[in-house]
């Protein structure tokens, strides 16, 4: 599998990094073993909302190569949905077989017009942001309708990753994930379409 990591200048690192850690683990287990990723951007580097700083490895890849995109949130989401280029740009991810946001990630997933006659989710504090994108915001953790799966507010990526590696593997290897991080903590709020 080949995962698409988008990362932007104002994202939230934690949006990111809480996926990316637990996700990073797929390659733990046997069944998938030699799942890839690129951290994909505009640039060859990013700042998130804070100014910390990361290295993009793939400048501008054409996201339609790859199984599954992930779209973090952060304070950069409301400008950006504007942004003709970066929007046309998650435009080729449309036939993915996994597009996953969290947080306001799910903002720039609407721009881009792959929230269509779907269901969401987002951050609390973004419900309306959300609306003219989806066809229903539902206030939950975790949506899943059909490929589109989309999370809550910042701490929900850990969450996120969990339901995924659950859906690619299974409980125990969620189980084994969430002893290797020390989360103590059980996905609540799921709703599958």
């Amino acid at each position: 599998m080949r995962i698409a990591f988008v990362v932007f200048n104002g994202l939230t690192f934690l949006d990111f990094i809480g996926f990316y850690d637990v996700i990073y683990q797929l390659n733990l287990f046997d069944e998938t073993k030699g799942t890839t990723w690129d951290i994909c951007g505009f640039t060859e580097e990013i700042s998130d909302e804070l100014g910390l700083t990361i290295k993009v490895n793939k400048i501008k890849p054409d996201l339609s190569e790859y199984d599954l995109l992930f779209v973090p949130g952060g304070l950069g989401t409301r400008e950006l949905r504007f942004d003709n280029e970066f929007i046309s740009w998650l435009r080729q991810a449309e036939q993915v077989e996994h597009i996953v946001s969290v947080c306001t990630g799910s903002l720039l997933l609407g721009a881009a017009g792959l929230l269509k006659n779907k269901k969401a989710t987002t951050h609390p504090a973004a419900y309306e942001l959300l609306e003219p994108y989806c066809k229903e915001v539902m206030k939950s953790r975790i949506v899943k309708d059909g490929n589109l799966i989309t999370a809550g507010g910042v701490s929900t990526s850990i969450d996120l990753a969990l339901y995924i590696v659950e859906l690619f593997l299974n409980k125990e290897a969620v189980d084994i994930i969430k002893k290797q991080i020390d989360y103590p903590y059980e996905v609540q709020g799921i709703i599958e379409v």
